[in-house]
């Protein structure tokens, strides 16, 4: 038996990055790039390494240029992540675990480094597989607080809850994280949205390295737990913000939802500086009709994009950036 599955990258629409901080968010997943694992039965576990995960150069450059992208442990560690904490959910749930073992291996084309998810949507199609493997059902939520755990809890990569939510659901998903229903019941509300609703849309990211989500995180983290007030003050505001792009998308109001997505953007601008690069590229974006803020943590940005001439001057404003302009496939 072979056992293949997929995950999505994710593109947050408004809202972000108030999920991790009990806001609320909406974001998708597009099949345009995807995560894969494939996973068989073999006499012992066994996980193989991707082309990230290599250890052989072309030289000393190609191996500084590695590093920079994909760190020191590339892939392995998610892997090995998932199927620990797969196991400590079944043991502390009581679900039988049988005793055969697999060879696992994992492949993703996500753009790395640029706020798209790739890393969770690693762990969420290896997640898939050993539900199946095991014959294990996971309710979405918990599914979701899972695959999240595996990042922060074993990993220390501190990071929001819409990534996992969003590639669990798939689709377009509102997202409310409130406290009082995380203390209530463990996980927030998640409510699909119909795609067909969407205006059309765009996402851009950048080719050159962008800076990983742990690095932004970890700083606003702190300021948060400090209580700021300006931190806690636009996390208000995001969340806010996402109850009106929610009524925008279902009066299909596109002119208010592009207001509103650029307000989100403007807003992280005066909580914390963001690079040249990522600034430059949203005022490219903007210059030429279409709205734009971060998908995620930097290093990509989506919008409203009303038609095919104004997609075009996108590919011509960015592309001096190293930028690649396309048109999201929603999951």
């Amino acid at each position: 038996m072979i056992i293949q599955t997929y995950a999505y990258p994710r593109a947050a629409l408004v809202g972000n990055p108030s999920d991790g901080y009990f806001g609320k968010t909406i974001a998708f997943t597009f099949a345009n790039f995807r995560a894969e694992t494939v996973l068989h039965q073999t006499p012992e576990l066994a996980i193989l390494p991707s082309p990230r995960d290599g250890s052989v150069f072309a030289s000393i450059r190609h191996l500084h240029e590695d590093v920079k992208l994909y760190g020191y442990y590339g892939g392995i560690r998610l892997l090995k992540s998932t199927i620990k904490s797969f196991y400590d959910y079944c043991l502390a749930h009581n679900l039988p675990v049988h005793e055969r073992n697999f060879t696992i291996r994992y492949n993703s084309d996500i753009p790395h480094l640029v706020g798209l998810a790739g890393s969770s949507a690693i762990i969420t199609a290896a997640m898939r597989a050993l539900l199946q493997f095991y014959g294990v059902d996971i309710p979405k939520p918990q599914l979701a607080n899972l695959i999240r755990a595996v990042e922060n809890r074993e990993l220390g990569i501190s990071a929001g809850l819409q990534d996992r939510v969003a590639q669990v659901y798939q689709g377009v998903v509102y997202m409310d994280f409130a406290r009082e229903l995380f203390d209530r019941q463990g996980y927030g509300r998640y409510e699909p949205i119909d795609p067909a609703l969407l205006p059309p849309l765009y996402i851009a990211y950048r080719t050159d390295l962008s800076e990983g989500s742990e690095v932004f995180h970890n700083n606003l983290r702190e300021r948060f737990e400090r209580g700021e007030p300006d931190v806690l003050a636009a996390m208000r505001f995001w969340a806010d913000l996402t109850d009106q792009a929610r009524d925008a998308i279902e009066q299909r109001d596109a002119h208010k939802l592009a207001e509103l997505q650029n307000a989100g953007f403007d807003r992280r601008t005066h909580l914390y500086r963001l690079s040249e690069g990522n600034l430059r590229m949203v005022a490219a974006a903007r210059a030429t009709g279409a709205s734009a803020a971060f998908t995620g943590s930097g290093g990509a940005i989506c919008g409203l994009c009303p038609d095919d001439a104004t997609f075009l001057r996108l590919q011509e404003a960015l592309a001096p950036q190293k930028v690649v302009v396309f048109r999201p496939q929603i999951v």
